[in-house]
């Protein structure tokens, strides 16, 4: 119904597009989220190749033993004790 409405150039307020989107198949929702997530978020490549480039480095410090990893807990641990001060 919702793309037959925008076919034939009817607008809906957004009240009728959630109702819309609500009442199709499981998955259909799930699609729409998702286009819109991505919408909101588009991927910077550059940025992406540089943490890319930097998650790389510390697997094989960490696989070579140069470095150590740290459990998440012990992270958010020394974080709020910071904030704490």
């Amino acid at each position: 119904m919702f793309f037959l409405q925008c076919y034939l150039g009817a607008e809906m307020n957004t009240k009728e597009l959630i109702d819309e989107v609500v009442s199709l198949p499981i998955e259909k929702p799930v699609l729409v989220v998702d286009s819109l997530l991505q919408s909101l978020n588009q991927p910077e490549l550059e940025i992406d190749d540089k943490w890319s480039k930097v998650a790389e480095k510390r697997l094989l410090e960490m696989r070579s033993g140069k470095i150590k990893p740290v459990s998440g807990d012990q992270v958010f641990k020394s974080i709020w004790q910071k904030f704490e001060r």
